[in-house]
């Protein structure tokens, strides 16, 4: 199996092998999801509960079920770990072991989901030693498929068959930047570090993966995640994380630091910062220092 960095031919190929696979399933599972958003699923209602304090719903279990299903089916789970929101155990530890780890969002932006903002999303990662490979997002109200390999460039598919690649924005200037942000999952310290930024133009927008695709259409430069009780988990970042990269952006901890996934604690916590790059340390650096004046108060 694939087993180098970086990418040898050999494990390029192998990689668009999988992208193949991937592809139609992310398709399928955004049809799936949108018979449930539109009440016509046969199953009936979306059946909202609570998990670790976030709504699930029918639609997540059925599309996380689907996924899994038709990824084992194709690859198995001898080369492949498998680490998805709907069938991780809260308080769980222990990394999973293999190398190469799918890590699944099924329905990343459920609240926009219930909410009915049609801002959505479905998430595939594939990585590798806790780093991601190849990449799929699904935003089905808006009939696109953003997926990316490490080293290939990022392409957007809509329903119609046509592939076209994607850049991030050149916009240099911080204050030229527009930041894409949520509606909900703001507290009081997050809004005053945007006040203290210089980010004064604003896009409301709901999943992450939406958010990223917000940036890799030149609608937005700038997306930041502040933890605070709770923080942003490995399915949320890692598939939107490749996208913007392999587009020529940047994604990051306020401190630099790559993020790092399947590590055992799922949680991302901290200051993470995703932007079309050329501000990057800039907005990096400013945030650490707006950072640590706040939490000094």
């Amino acid at each position: 199996m694939l087993d180098s960095k970086p990418l040898a031919a050999d494990e390029y190929k192998k990689l668009e092998e999988i992208l193949a696979i991937a592809r139609p399933i992310a398709w399928e599972a955004a049809d799936i999801l949108r018979t449930y958003y539109r009440g016509e699923n046969p199953s009936g209602q979306l059946g909202v509960q609570e998990k670790s304090g976030e709504p699930v719903t029918a639609a997540d279990l059925a599309v996380n079920h689907y996924i899994l299903e038709k990824l084992r089916i194709a690859l198995g789970s001898q080369d492949f770990g498998y680490l998805s929101e709907e069938t991780y155990e809260p308080g769980t530890s222990s990394a999973i072991e293999n190398s190469w780890v799918w890590i699944i969002d099924p329905l990343d932006g459920t609240r926009d989901f219930i909410d009915k903002t049609g801002e959505y999303a479905i998430h595939l990662a594939l990585t590798y030693q806790g780093r991601p490979k190849l990449s799929v997002v699904a935003w089905p109200e808006a009939e696109k498929l953003y997926y990316a390999i490490e080293g290939g460039g990022t392409f957007v598919e809509t329903r119609d068959g046509a592939i076209a690649p994607l850049k991030v924005s050149t916009r240099n200037s911080a204050a030229d930047l527009t930041l894409v942000a949520s509606r909900t999952h703001r507290d009081e310290r997050f809004n005053r570090l945007l006040q203290n930024l210089p980010l004064k133009k604003q896009h409301y927008v709901g999943s992450v993966g939406c958010k990223i695709a917000t940036i890799l259409e030149q609608k937005a430069d700038v997306y930041i995640s502040l933890s605070g009780k709770s923080a942003p988990k490995d399915w949320d970042m890692a598939a939107p994380e490749l996208l913007l990269t392999e587009a020529g952006g940047r994604f990051t901890h306020a401190n630099g630091s790559p993020l790092k996934y399947n590590q055992g604690d799922v949680n991302q916590w901290g200051c993470l910062i995703a932007s079309n790059g050329y501000c990057h340390e800039e907005l990096c650096t400013q945030t650490q220092e707006m950072l640590t004046q706040l939490d000094g108060q």
